[in-house]
């Protein structure tokens, strides 16, 4: 343990900065490093901790009657996204009288959930949500 007098003096010889590295323990550890490397380093480890913590929020827009191959490219779209580590809401809109068929709607979202369980594992982050415009949900990769 260095008196703080002294690192002040060690760091202004080497012509460095005193950075304080955490304030939790008693003294407080500091080291003798140039600060604007320093700043640089830390934002290099954060950019690299956000690329890996999944990124993006991706949506997958599914209408009430769509076609089992429009379905087939939605899911290999969300395949794609998913293995890129984002995450996906799908988004099935309803318009009018469709409203009233929310069993069918489900039907549709279970279906594209089904066949994408077939290609990658995932996750339900949100589940199936009636909100005034549509269905939604949220998933990602296991």
């Amino acid at each position: 343990m260095i008196p703080l007098a002294e690192a002040l003096v060690r760091a202004q010889t080497a012509g460095l900065d005193l950075i304080q590295v955490t304030e939790k323990v008693d003294p407080p550890v500091v080291k003798i490093a140039d600060y604007g490397k320093y700043l640089y380093q830390q934002g290099k480890k954060d950019r690299e901790v956000k690329k890996h913590t999944g990124g993006d929020l991706k949506e997958i827009r599914l209408s009430f009657n769509i076609s089992d191959h429009d379905l087939e490219t939605r899911v290999k779209q969300a395949e794609k996204f998913l293995k890129r580590g984002d995450n996906i809401r799908i988004n099935l809109r309803l318009k009018g009288r469709q409203k009233a068929l929310i069993d069918h709607a489900k039907e549709k979202i279970q279906k594209f959930i089904n066949e994408l369980t077939l290609l990658i594992p995932i996750r339900t982050e949100r589940d199936m949500k009636l909100e005034p415009r549509g269905l939604t949900m949220v998933i990602t990769k296991k």
